[in-house]
């Protein structure tokens, strides 16, 4: 099921995103963020009137998705970038397609234009394809922008028209 987030799901989106921080590429972030860090995060995001879900099996949190605005500027203000975190015990169960399909869909009726996938790693493979399923064009790859686990990294840009 997937749902919007409230208050009480923080816990459990703090846990699945400290798992990507500390194993993965698929975040930038190096040092995870606490649970007040998160629920702020997610408010300031409620503040741009975007959607901040989660998915959920058996009563518990399994994943979650967000909208942020692309860019600061005014210009900007009807492309989106979406974020999309599954808990490791539920990779490739469709988690991620249910969570991008009601991410879009809400994002669609908010009034937003484009979608943009920032990607971490060029060999996020999972990622990707989840991207490309829901008709994301590559719209680039910036080389070794990132560094993390004493590696460079590069960064896929994926774009879709809403």
């Amino acid at each position: 099921m997937v749902r919007p987030s409230n208050e009480s799901d923080i816990e459990a989106i703090s846990a699945i995103y400290a798992h990507y921080v500390r194993h993965s590429t698929a975040t930038f972030e190096t040092e995870p963020p606490d649970p007040i860090e998160m629920g702020r995060r997610r408010a300031n995001i409620q503040l741009c009137n975007l959607p901040y879900i989660v998915a959920e099996a058996n009563g518990l949190v399994v994943g979650y998705a967000y909208a942020t605005p692309y860019r600061p500027r005014n210009a900007y203000r009807f492309t989106v970038e979406d974020s999309i975190y599954i808990h490791p015990e539920h990779l490739g169960k469709g988690v991620g397609k249910a969570l991008l399909a009601s991410l879009i869909d809400a994002c669609k009726h908010g009034g937003a234009r484009q979608m943009i996938a920032i990607i971490g790693g060029s060999d996020n493979a999972a990622s990707i394809r989840l991207h490309e399923s829901f008709k994301f064009n590559h719209a680039g790859t910036l080389k070794s922008v990132e560094f993390k686990f004493e590696q460079w990294l590069d960064t896929v840009l994926m774009q879709r028209a809403l």
